[in-house]
């Protein structure tokens, strides 16, 4: 391995120091939610210190925390809870303080932004009957605030106009209105069985499982499968719920189906679904295959005092039928928020009406800054199934654009901000320990700025980096030079035919 020799530059002089190392947060909420931040914060410095870490948006302080260091307590991480209250794009400021003088305030302060999403949506439970299941499945549901549950009778279709996500609870033919307007409508589904559901019409209306059932009734147990991978989901003690009640019969998956928990009856293991999900053409299927679900969420409730490991694991559900992903012409990929010195780069891809990535599309994007209002305009470049432009040398500050195809003026339009960070700013002196660590384990040698002449003078005794000289020497036949032996037949024969005209021959 290469010898690394560090030249350890600036002052090396310890002064106290606060500093924010690093933060981490999710670049999207939902509204209305909490999201959790986590920070990491770093001391230097030779006395106790006490000092305030906040998070503030604007003029308010929304956390405040008091962390104390030492000689001995170097580093602290702090996890904090910040509510979702406001949509769009929210900036914060993370700092600490102490009462002590510092001689670099500027790593105190870390500004970091959320995109907060607004998720409002309304579920309709569609049922024939009256059963446990459907309150406890409204309660679940209704726990995330941004969830509206209206309760809906077959026949009440004018109701569905709007709805997110339509839960079938049990269908029976009364449902054929419903399962003939969602064709149209492509509204995605949660569909649950149980001993009163007609499995005829299920298998007319669907194609993603197939279902030979008997007039039987039979417990299902249920059995988690970890390879799930649609959403991200955690084994919440499935195996301790109560079993799930459902005619007796054979379940066929049909095509692309992913399968969450597969049941069991009286620990025999079945092989077919308890609780699946379809997407077919875009249109999102859930199915749990049983009724009384109503005694797993108490069941969860007796094993962790708490619902909400069972409501976070309704709401996943739910969260996955509510999402959409409606096909357009002119799709851009873009981050919300950018710190300043790092990468700046917008992708796009336009289709035709076949849903083709068009490779003739000829994309451009205008660039405005939204306080000074001055414009800069990119063609985008094609790579591989997209087009993408660098924005790099931005400076800080919040930016609108429009990404626009010129052949049919679609267009796109939306914005980031530039946070200001500069890297340079976050330390105060050169890190003398870890420059030194890496020279003995490279076994080199760390030196500082006033040795630099010991450095090139080591660096020019070390027979390790003697120039080398190399002779290469290429032998090439005569017969190979073309030229020169059309040059020596040329002279030969004028040679010849001057002797001869002399009469030397």
């Amino acid at each position: 391995a290469n010898k690394v020799y560090p030249l350890v530059v600036g002052d090396t002089t310890t002064f106290l120091d606060l500093k924010i190392n690093q933060l981490n947060v999710n670049k999207y909420a939902f509204h209305k939610n909490k999201f959790p931040v986590e920070v990491f914060l770093q001391y230097a410095g030779d006395k106790t210190v006490n000092a305030d870490f906040t998070i503030a948006q604007g003029n308010s302080i929304i956390a405040k925390e008091k962390v104390s260091f030492s000689p001995s307590k170097k580093t602290a991480t702090l996890n904090l809870l910040l509510p979702a209250d406001k949509v769009g794009l929210q900036i914060f400021k993370a700092s600490i303080s102490s009462n002590s003088k510092e001689k670099n305030s500027y790593n105190n302060i870390k500004n970091f932004a959320v995109e907060i999403i607004d998720q409002k949506s309304t579920i309709a439970i569609v049922s024939s009957i009256n059963h446990p299941d459907i309150a406890a499945l409204k309660r679940s549901i209704e726990v995330n605030a941004q969830r509206k549950v209206i309760l809906v009778k077959p026949n009440e279709i004018s109701q569905l106009q709007d709805v997110s996500v339509l839960v079938l609870y049990q269908p029976t033919t009364a449902f054929k209105a419903i399962f003939d307007n969602n064709k149209l409508a492509g509204t995605n589904t949660f569909i649950i069985t149980g001993t009163n559901t007609d499995f005829n019409l299920l298998n007319q209306q669907q194609n993603n499982l197939v279902f030979k059932m008997s007039s039987q009734k039979e417990d299902y147990l249920s059995e988690f499968q970890s390879q799930f991978n649609l959403f991200a989901i955690d084994n919440i003690g499935f195996e301790n719920f109560p079993p799930l009640q459902n005619l007796f019969g054979t379940i066929t998956t049909n095509g692309n189906v992913s399968v969450l928990l597969s049941s069991k009856i009286r620990n025999v293991a079945t092989n077919a679904p308890l609780l699946a999900f379809a997407e077919n053409q875009g249109k999102r299927t859930a199915f749990l295959l049983g009724e009384n679900s109503w005694k797993w969420r108490l069941q969860s409730h007796i094993d962790n005092q708490s619902f909400e490991k069972y409501d976070v694991f309704i709401d996943k559900i739910i969260q996955y039928l509510a999402s959409t992903t409606s096909r357009k012409s002119l799709v851009v990929t873009h981050e919300s928020f950018y710190n300043s010195g790092e990468a700046i780069e917008i992708n796009a891809q336009y289709f035709n009406k076949n849903y083709e990535f068009d490779e003739k599309a000829r994309l451009t994007i205008t660039v405005t800054n939204a306080e000074n209002k001055q414009t800069k305009n990119y063609d985008l470049l094609k790579g591989n199934n997209s087009f993408s432009v660098n924005l790099d040398g931005l400076s800080t500050g919040k930016y609108n654009f429009i990404v626009k195809e010129l052949n049919t003026n679609t267009s796109y339009s939306s914005h980031f901000e530039i946070l200001d960070f500069d890297i340079e700013k976050q330390f105060v002196n050169p890190d003398v320990v870890k420059l030194k660590q890496l020279a003995l384990q490279t076994n080199g040698k760390a030196f500082f700025e006033n040795q630099a002449d010991d450095l090139i003078q080591q660096l020019l005794e070390n027979k390790e980096y003697k120039s080398i000289e190399k002779n290469v020497s290429t032998k090439t036949p005569l017969i190979d030079w073309v030229w020169l032996l059309v040059l020596i037949a040329i002279l030969l024969t004028t040679e010849w035919f001057i002797r001869k005209y002399n009469g030397l021959l």
